[in-house]
């Protein structure tokens, strides 16, 4: 697919190919202002796995039905999210963010009011093609909106959607669970301010957009096969940290109770570390990446991890807290330096960039998942940690990643 939409552009050698954008400065109330988004998209999305439970109990769903409901919800939100950002490349539409979260809203709405179960799948597939509308878009619009502090402000516009995640599982708790499921319609009001906020945030990129001057030129900088090699490299590193992210978001709660006898509610609290962790590593890759270059980053964060994984499954339980909040910082502040690396590799396909490695990588990360599932039902759960222990040596793959100065 990469390779079907890369421009056949002029090829310079290795040592001139990253070349920052005209410096300009920084839209920080856009910034602050997608990455809120970011957050009511998210929350959105976490949402829905967070109320399964409420939901299998209310309509008598079997596990193959809450199955569907994710697959729905996956090819919408995951899977589109490439096709739209390449067709968004050619077309810019900043103000289609809008109408991605009025989907939102919708769906939400049909979660909140359904009598019947095919209601519910036209609600989460309706999320997931708000989320795949929003993701391509909004990285779009950070990077018009970055002055050239391009992992700075993708690590603003990810701190939303990391926070967004972990608070959908909050507020379904706190608010879903005990007023019932039509309470969900209360998520809409945000979604639909959301929505009111990515209109203006539309209006300010659509004019920066025809003010602009020339169009930034969208020659490839490097020979068209290696770049594919190395967009397929980072893809492969997102798929590996999404992996080993799948596995402490899905399992590690299981992990704990198991081997320390902790309450579920104890066992919440080192996953929230964990997340914590992942909030500040976004943003520490984003600012590391700005001040050393995106390749330093992406060797410290996939590679630097290994030894804290390795020791992971054997610690007790109060190193296994400390090596949680160190993996979660780590491993997070990878992706803003991939994605930055990524879209300057391939200039003016900001949109499917966006949609690989937010979509695509991700989708394909919660499939792994469900793999482990079946290997932690036919090995046990402390085996999955052993095996999934191992997957930063995927990081030795950064060493056939180009080599460029950047400027």
């Amino acid at each position: 697919m990469v390779a079907a939409i890369l421009p056949r552009g002029v090829q310079v050698s290795d040592a001139t190919a990253f070349r920052g954008g005209n410096p300009s400065t920084t839209a920080w109330t856009v910034l602050i202002a997608i990455s809120l988004c970011h957050m009511i998209n998210d929350v959105m999305q976490s949402m829905l796995a967070a109320i399964y439970p409420l939901l299998q109990q209310e309509f008598s769903l079997s596990y193959w039905q809450i199955g569907l409901m994710t697959f729905a919800f996956q090819v919408t939100a995951s899977l589109l999210q490439p096709v739209v950002g390449a067709v968004t490349d050619k077309n810019p539409m900043p103000k289609s963010l809008a109408f991605g979260m009025g989907t939102t809203v919708v769906g939400v709405l049909m979660l909140a009011l359904a009598h019947e179960y095919w209601v519910l799948l036209i609600g989460a597939m309706l999320i997931g093609i708000g989320s795949a509308v929003f993701h391509p878009e909004s990285s779009r619009v950070a990077r018009v909106a970055s002055g050239g502090r391009f992992g700075t402000a993708q690590s603003i516009f990810q701190m939303g959607g990391n926070f967004g995640t972990s608070l959908g599982p909050l507020l379904a708790a706190f608010i879903v669970v005990p007023l019932g499921r039509p309470s969900i319609a209360l998520f809409s009001v945000m979604a639909m301010v959301g929505s009111w906020m990515l209109w203006r945030i539309g209006a300010w990129a659509e004019g920066r957009r025809k003010s602009g001057g020339p169009s930034a030129s969208t020659a490839l900088k490097l020979p068209r096969n290696r770049v594919i090699a190395a967009i397929v490299i980072l893809a492969l590193l997102t798929f590996t940290k999404n992996i080993y992210t799948a596995s402490i978001s899905s399992y590690f709660t299981f992990f704990l109770i198991e081997k320390f006898a902790l309450t579920t509610q104890q066992a919440q609290l080192m996953l929230f570390l964990f997340l914590g962790g992942m909030a500040g590593g976004v943003m520490l890759g984003g600012l590391l990446g700005d001040k050393v270059g995106p390749l330093k980053v992406i060797w410290f964060s996939i590679l630097g991890i290994l030894p804290f994984t390795l020791a992971l499954p054997y610690a007790g339980l109060a190193t296994t807290g400390v090596l949680v909040v160190v993996i979660g910082l780590i491993l997070a502040s990878a992706f803003p330096a991939i994605v930055v690396f990524a879209q300057e590799l391939v200039p003016g396909r900001t949109g499917l960039i966006a949609g690989i490695f937010f979509g695509f990588a991700f989708g394909m990360g919660g499939i792994a998942a469900a793999v482990l599932g079946v290997v932690a039902d036919a090995k046990g759960i402390e085996f999955v940690y052993q095996i999934c222990s191992y997957l930063p040596l995927m990081g030795l793959l950064t060493i056939f990643l180009p080599r460029m100065n950047r400027v």
